[in-house]
């Protein structure tokens, strides 16, 4: 009998009997995990637990406090639900993945209509299946057989799905006798994903809510995100209106040569998001500070200088102001648990004087107003004074602008917040979703390399912290906005591959981000390349690419 050898961290497992399962070996380092293995990497691989082991390897392992497992673990839950779905649902009803927010996937029945009740039976059915400890099998299938599959099962969404896809082999994943696919691995067993809870939220759509990585053991209470589930429904809505909710939509304009009305239709759509709200704070005479805030990559210095045009068509004067220059100098500026510089901490932010500032223009005083010089480390004070008249207004962008403790001074009446985000209603089929979040990184590995020289690796080692960053000081006051910018572009996916693709194919095997760099690749596959000629000049998406007049 044939015996191999783990390296797993610092140590070696061995006498492990060639052909044992990751499963089975994870059972020797479970005392080192708070909870249970739910993935493993084998090769810089990320891989499914099933996976049989024949030769000396390394490997790592993943619970769901990591960000690796805490994917597996929403990946196989949405599973679970669509599976739950097909017994619990009328026969030729499905269930929608549409988007998620915090640690809650949003999802929507189609076919029938969904009552409170009939959510409590799911969530019912739901961990039936977990307690009957029921595996997800993978299955490696040709792109042909999978779509012959698809076809005999009347699920046409991954039939037009996989018609584009560039892929030749296709993943898919059986559960309770359910064949799906998904972009990623999946847990073990059904018994691994058995904290979630279902909420009704009316009109077909209901939410499941599953831990965190901060608190892997805790289903927390769903949190209602009404305006931006609003927003969500809305770009949702339209998308189906125009057809092209999927990415077989897109992609079939493309064969027809018909790219530049996508273009077009999705660029008037997002100015008209501006417009609006412009006409809002220009209706208000007591609004005179306009705050801006979004997650990194969502565009917000494109927002800001375009809303200042619609702004100044409607008769008011815009200064555009960055909380950044007020910064407290280098000396005081507080540091992370690693010692370094933590510029996204609010003491980064000298809150004082930029409230003192704040109040003398409200009052009509003049301010001489602070640069902050990065390379000396401080605040300098030059020819840059600033009076505040009768129609004028202030524009101020930073990461702390919808938190009410940098503007503490000020009255409410006089604030607008605005939220933005590219809130990506796409989907690849009914059960898989392009995910904001993705649009956003590949926006910023393109933005780094074409600005910065910087390498699609790099922006994927500090991705971690750009999302600590958001989600410590700009998720939490998403909801305090008076109007949320949607500043996804459909298309845009499509153009960011032809940039992305050779960037990612750039990082090397033995990168820690290489999984993801995988990831990200075979989600391009999905989208037909569109050429960046057809983007407008003044297009937000040209804040990225380059190529743009506000570049």
């Amino acid at each position: 009998m044939k015996t191999i050898k783990i390296k797993y961290k610092n140590k070696y497992l061995t006498d492990i009997v060639s052909g044992t399962s990751l499963y089975e070996i994870s059972k020797h380092v479970k005392e080192d995990f708070k909870y249970e293995i739910i993935g493993a990497k084998k090769n810089n691989q990320i891989v499914d637990l099933s996976k049989e082991i024949t030769e000396n390897t390394a490997i790592e392992f993943y619970d769901r406090s990591s960000t690796i497992g805490n994917r597996i673990y929403s990946r196989s839950l949405e599973f679970l639900t669509i599976v739950a779905g097909y017994e619990v649902l009328d026969e030729k009803s499905d269930i929608l993945i549409n988007y998620s927010l915090d640690n809650g996937i949003y999802c929507e029945v189609i076919g029938q209509r969904l009552t409170s009740r009939t959510v409590m039976l799911l969530e019912e059915k739901m961990h039936e299946l977990s307690k009957a400890r029921l595996p997800y099998t993978k299955s490696i299938v040709s792109r042909f057989d999978a779509i012959k599959y698809f076809e005999k099962a009347g699920r046409m969404d991954k039939v037009n799905s996989l018609n584009y896809t560039s892929n030749t082999t296709i993943n898919l994943y059986k559960l309770n006798g359910i064949y799906d696919y998904f972009f990623g691995t999946l847990a073990y067993d059904t018994s691994q994903i058995n904290k979630f809870r279902l909420t009704y939220l009316g009109q077909n759509l209901f939410v499941v809510t599953h831990p965190s990585m901060k608190k892997p053991n805790i289903v927390s209470d769903y949190t209602p995100h009404e305006k931006l589930v609003t927003k969500y429904q809305e770009y949702k809505r339209w998308g189906e209106a125009i057809n092209l909710d999927m990415v077989s939509d897109l992609n079939k304009m493309g064969t027809f040569g018909n790219y530049n009305d996508v273009v077009r239709l999705f660029e008037t759509h997002y100015e008209e998001e501006l417009s609006n709200v412009a006409e809002m704070i220009s209706k208000n005479k007591k609004i005179k500070l306009i705050l801006l805030a979004g997650p990194s990559s969502s565009g917000k210095t494109t927002t800001a200088k375009k809303l200042s045009l619609y702004l100044r068509v409607r008769g008011l004067v815009p200064h555009q102001i960055s909380l950044d220059d007020y910064f407290v100098d280098r000396i005081k500026t507080p540091k992370d648990e690693n010692g370094n510089y933590d510029f996204a901490n609010i003491k980064s932010t000298d809150i004082a004087l930029f409230n003192d500032h704040l109040n003398k223009l409200l009052a009509g005083k003049t301010v001489l107003l602070p640069k902050f010089d990065f390379i000396k480390g401080k605040k300098v004070f030059q020819d840059s004074y600033l009076t505040l008249n009768e129609n004028d207004v202030l524009i101020i962008e930073g990461i702390h602008t919808l938190n009410d403790l940098v503007t503490k001074n000020v009255s409410k009446e006089n604030k607008f917040k605005i939220y933005i985000s590219p809130l990506v209603a796409l989907k690849i089929d009914n059960h898989n979703r392009v995910h904001t979040t993705d649009v956003r990184k590949l926006r910023r590995i393109v933005r780094d390399n074409q600005f910065r020289g910087n390498k699609a690796e790099d922006t994927l080692k500090m991705w971690p912290n750009v999302d600590k960053e958001a989600m410590e000081n700009i998720y939490p006051y998403q909801d305090s906005a008076d109007a949320i910018i949607n500043s996804a572009l459909t298309y845009e996916m499509g153009v960011l591959r032809v940039f992305a693709e050779p960037l990612l194919y750039s990082i090397k095997t033995d990168s820690e981000v290489y999984p993801e760099a995988v990831r990200l690749i075979n989600l391009l596959r999905n989208f037909m390349p569109i050429s960046s000629e057809i983007v407008p000049k003044d297009s937000l998406l040209r804040e990225f690419i380059g190529g743009g007049i506000y570049n």
